[in-house]
């Protein structure tokens, strides 16, 4: 199987990366930043500048049987443009200059987060970045007073109702899609989470025990990626460790 993978230098694309090279698969990484093993090709690409996203797409050389599409900033003060760029805005424009260059049953995996799992409370919003371009994105966050969370949070509430949204026109074009959404996960930008997410970041891994680790979420990732999902098509998978599962006891009171 030959992969287009982006965000494959660090974290959970590096975990991805490791596991396709084991399992005999061929990686080609987009990344900013150029991986050191694991990657048979790098494709150096910017998401948040639309030139580098075209440039990336014409150096890319498929057919690919698997685009997944895992680059993303966590929130960081000052950077709700550029997060809104690399995490959803860039990232739609890379996957659909990529469509051409998959094979027919091609699978695509997103990776959004669960910070995104409250989409349907803030659909309006959400409806109205998916309709933007780059154009429109300083006046759409300073007219809603987006700040970093919000921003995060909202790439990946998009992400989430884009993938569900484009199900049906990619089935017929042979691809499926997917989301995958973890919670805190082990990486060098957890740190960023705890301070933009405060305590309740702290209070859920307590609960669950731990945070996840990059290879667990590879795996599932693999999985989708994989014909033994094969009939799993426009989900939202998410990984963390039974957190939903507390909190929504919780709500129930049970």
């Amino acid at each position: 199987m030959k992969v287009a993978l982006t965000g494959g230098a660090t974290g959970i694309g590096s975990a991805v990366a490791e596991r396709l090279t084991q399992q005999g698969h061929s990686v080609h990484a987009f990344d900013i930043q150029q991986p050191q093993v694991n990657v048979e090709r790098w494709i150096e690409i910017d998401l948040s500048d639309r030139s580098s996203v075209e440039a990336a797409i014409a150096s890319a050389d498929g057919p690919y049987d698997a685009l997944i599409n895992n680059a993303g900033l966590p929130p960081r003060e000052g950077l709700e443009e550029k997060i809104l760029l690399v995490n959803f805005l860039g990232l739609r424009a890379f996957l659909n200059g990529m469509l051409d260059q998959l094979t027919e049953g091609a699978s695509i995996v997103n990776t959004a987060s669960r910070a995104g799992a409250q989409w349907r409370d803030n659909l309006d919003e959400v409806k109205a970045l998916i309709k933007l371009d780059e154009t429109g994105l300083a006046s759409f966050i300073a007219e809603r007073n987006i700040n970093p969370v919000r921003a995060y949070n909202l790439s990946k509430e998009a992400l989430i109702v884009m993938t569900a949204s484009d199900t049906e026109n990619l089935l017929a074009r042979g691809y499926r899609m997917n989301t995958v959404s973890p919670a805190a996960v082990s990486t060098d930008i957890l740190d960023d989470f705890h301070t933009a997410f405060g305590d309740r970041v702290a209070k859920n891994v307590a609960r669950v025990g731990r945070p996840g680790k990059p290879e667990e979420v590879a795996d599932v990732i693999l999985f989708l990626v994989s014909t033994d999902s094969r009939w799993i098509k426009g989900q939202d998978l998410v990984i963390d460790g039974g957190m939903s599962a507390m909190l929504m006891s919780d709500a129930l009171e049970l």
